[in-house]
């Protein structure tokens, strides 16, 4: 079994995290994938200005401290100074881990020249680095990817100078942002980045079994994986890996009910968390993953019905057979 792995001064349960993914690792679903004891569940990101501020929408997005261990937030922005005061925010709300985004590829992101956009600004990022990580306590962590494109493959130097400011871990998704989620991770490329720096790395990117996990981390030298996309709908797909990852029994497979109530209470998580409308809007990608779990077809009713309903004791009635053998073998 592989020794317990620290990121600075926190110890983790599990070298399997989850990456932090906008509109998805929201505190309801945080909740339901805590349950899994992944080693963390890194929230989706928060605005380091916005949240310095007060922002309802970051104050929301970064709950969670009372019920989920450790709790971990990751921030985006490209001001040194904003996103250090938006750490102490985060601290001061009970973060115990504070990730920077220098890896998210989406075009309004980059367009305000944060997320993978800073992999073109080295210094800056440094900056950044440095300066969250003189603003807090708390161990701080670097995402990112390989590099803007096929011809800047720089993750190294961009993890070297995190670390030579203080950053105490680092994750690499296999791909350049120019390719966002298109073709496959390169878990190869990512051993330069192992080979640059001495904390733990973890790699990310088409990470879905333990199969896959063994695979890349063999493939990049990496300490852990980060998982992502492939839980939605699935978050007891966390346990594969976690077994394989970390050498542990692999507990029983969840069975039909186990799998209906996990459906439910989530489902239950979104509608308390959120105003009913906001909720049956923000539920559906989570109610279609759980389709694809159960292996309901683009066309069958349930999942169309699920899809378009915004009626809460409707989606629950329908949830509520969704993993049904009897339904599994009409």
């Amino acid at each position: 079994m592989p020794k317990a792995l620290h990121i600075g001064k926190l110890a983790l349960r599990s070298r399997v995290l989850v990456a932090p993914m906008s509109g998805v690792t929201d505190l309801p679903f945080r909740r339901i994938l805590s349950r899994y004891g992944a080693g963390a569940v890194v929230s989706e990101m928060v605005a380091g200005e916005g949240m310095a501020k007060g922002d309802p929408v970051g104050l929301a997005r970064a709950a969670g401290a009372e019920d989920i261990t450790p709790m971990a937030v990751q921030l985006v922005g490209r001001d040194p100074y904003w996103m250090g005061r938006g750490a102490v925010k985060l601290e001061e709300a009970g973060a115990k881990l504070i990730d920077i985004n220098f890896g998210c590829p989406a075009r309004k992101v980059v367009t305000g020249m944060s997320g993978s956009a800073l992999m073109r600004e080295p210094a800056l990022a440094k900056r950044i680095v440095a300066a969250v990580v003189a603003a807090v306590d708390v161990p701080v962590t670097v995402k990112m990817r390989l590099g803007w494109d096929d011809d800047s493959l720089n993750a190294p130097d961009i993890a070297r100078d995190a670390v030579e400011v203080g950053a105490q871990a680092v994750t690499v998704h296999g791909r350049t942002r120019c390719q966002f989620y298109e073709g496959a991770a390169d878990w190869d490329a990512v051993k330069a980045t192992r080979d640059a720096v001495d904390v733990p790395l973890f790699v990310n990117g088409d990470v879905a079994d333990g199969a896959s996990a063994r695979s890349a981390m063999e493939a990049s030298g990496a300490d852990g994986v980060m998982v992502g996309r492939s839980l939605i709908g699935k978050p007891w797909a966390l346990h594969p890996i976690m077994a394989e990852v970390d050498g542990t029994a692999l507990p029983a497979a969840p069975t039909a009910s186990e799998k209906t109530q996990t459906a439910l209470d989530h489902y239950a998580e979104i509608l308390a968390f959120y105003p009913e409308r906001k909720a049956v809007r923000i539920a559906r990608k989570h109610l279609l993953g759980y389709c694809d779990s159960a292996g309901l077809s683009d066309d069958d009713p349930t999942r169309r019905t699920l899809a378009r309903s915004t009626d809460p004791d409707e989606v629950r009635e329908l949830l509520a057979t969704l993993f049904s053998p009897r339904r599994a073998a009409a």
